[in-house]
């Protein structure tokens, strides 16, 4: 049974500390609250859970690097600050509360660029998020020159968005890299020659489910307005 049990993040172990705390003092106020409190202790230790996850490991496999739902697969402009050209397809992975949340690499090669933008925070379902809320920034660059990007996107709840890597790292594909707080969503942006193999609303799973592979001609769009 215990083998089961997912470890936590050390950050999940400060802050379900803190929950207890909180917890301890509300329970000598008003018993019901107390009551309350550790409900959301035990919540807050599985919001940080870390997960094992296995990776495949195949050449040119690009892997979901967040759990939850494909919101949208569209064709965008990327952000200015990503240093890309052209239009990239942007597959989004909206994050509830009950999602794990730490944030894994999609393809494995050198982080060329991380950038932060303080802003809002709209629920991260809708669209604006990704231009209006706090998010984070990252391009990665391949042994074959491949380049992606990716977003940690804060959301409703979300106030911290947390990054382990720096630029110039190499970094492994299904590799942990970060997390976001309490719900919200990660974009990718993949060329254009780089078909998705994701549908909307397809449930993804961080560093295991395959987004996309460079050198497949099947794309999951075929039949869809793009």
């Amino acid at each position: 049974m215990f083998n089961r049990i997912a470890p936590i993040h050390p950050e999940g172990v400060v802050f379900g500390a803190i929950f207890f705390i909180v917890s301890m003092v509300l329970w000598h106020i008003f018993v019901p609250l107390g009551w309350i409190g550790f409900i959301l202790t035990l919540w807050c230790f599985y919001f940080f859970r870390n997960p094992t996850r296995v990776t495949p490991l195949r050449e040119g496999l690009i892997i979901s690097p967040a759990d939850g739902v494909v919101q949208a697969i569209t064709e965008v402009s990327p952000p200015a600050v990503l240093g890309l050209k052209g239009n990239r397809i942007r597959v989004s992975i909206f994050m509830n509360v009950f999602n794990v949340h730490i944030n894994r690499i999609p393809l494995g090669g050198t982080i060329k660029k991380i950038h932060y933008h303080p802003g809002k925070f709209f629920n991260a379902s809708l669209d604006k998020a990704s231009e209006h809320n706090e998010r984070q920034y990252m391009v990665v660059e391949a042994e074959d020159k491949t380049v992606i990007a990716f977003t940690q996107i804060a959301g409703l709840i979300a106030r911290r968005i947390r990054v382990d890597v720096k630029e110039g790292d190499l970094v492994e594909t299904g590799q942990r890299f970060g997390l976001i707080r309490f719900g919200s969503r990660v974009d990718v942006f993949l060329p254009l020659h780089i078909n998705p193999l994701v549908i909307v609303g397809q449930t993804m799973v961080a560093g295991e489910t395959v987004i996309a592979d460079m050198f497949s001609k099947e794309d999951s769009r075929d039949g869809e307005t793009r």
